[in-house]
């Protein structure tokens, strides 16, 4: 079996969609990805500052598994990491399966716990036309799939490179499912 693994790191100092890869990121104790535009212990995307800007950040590292860029690819899309905006992206681990409340320890010291799912906005449409739709889907019973990745906080400070293993530890039972944050 396959270790899980980071693929690539990625962050940006400002609030645009992309974020750009870079050799490394450092994870700060609740804080986030250090230089990133979304890192703080308050809420740091627009539209939820303009909600309630005292809210705490549970969004402070955004996580998706590279394995979604070939089910889009299959679909006609061209997705590369970083393009959807997230931090980290990984293989061989099913993030959105995960419970809420499991930490990934990254690396040789870095350490997140999962908050919640991403809920893909209309900026991912303005990416690329019809891949909302594509990163939605339905269960058997007809519950919303949002398939754009998890959203957690940094319990551990520590750096993260490409090739860095993923380890999980699941929460005490019972588990939680991830809901959006």
């Amino acid at each position: 079996m396959p270790v899980a693994q980071v693929v690539a790191v990625h962050a940006s100092p400002t609030h645009g969609f992309s974020k750009q890869a870079q050799p490394a990121v450092r994870l700060q104790l609740g804080l986030g990805v250090a230089g990133d535009a979304h890192a703080g212990t308050t809420v740091q995307h627009r539209s939820r500052v303009a909600r309630n800007p005292s809210q705490p950040n549970l969004r402070q590292v955004h996580l998706l598994q590279v394995e979604l860029f070939d089910m889009l690819a299959e679909r006609g899309f061209v997705v590369r990491p970083g393009d959807l905006g997230e931090n980290l992206t990984t293989r061989g681990i099913d993030l959105l399966a995960l419970p809420a409340g499991t930490r990934l320890r990254l690396g040789a010291a870095a350490e997140v716990e999962l908050t919640g799912l991403r809920n893909p906005c209309v900026q991912i449409d303005r990416f690329q036309r019809g891949l909302r739709a594509a990163v939605l889907d339905r269960d058997a019973a007809g519950a919303l799939i949002r398939k754009a990745g998890v959203m957690a906080v940094v319990t551990a400070e520590g750096e993260i490179r490409p090739g860095d293993a993923v380890a999980l530890v699941l929460p005490a039972l019972p588990h939680r499912s991830l809901e959006p944050v």
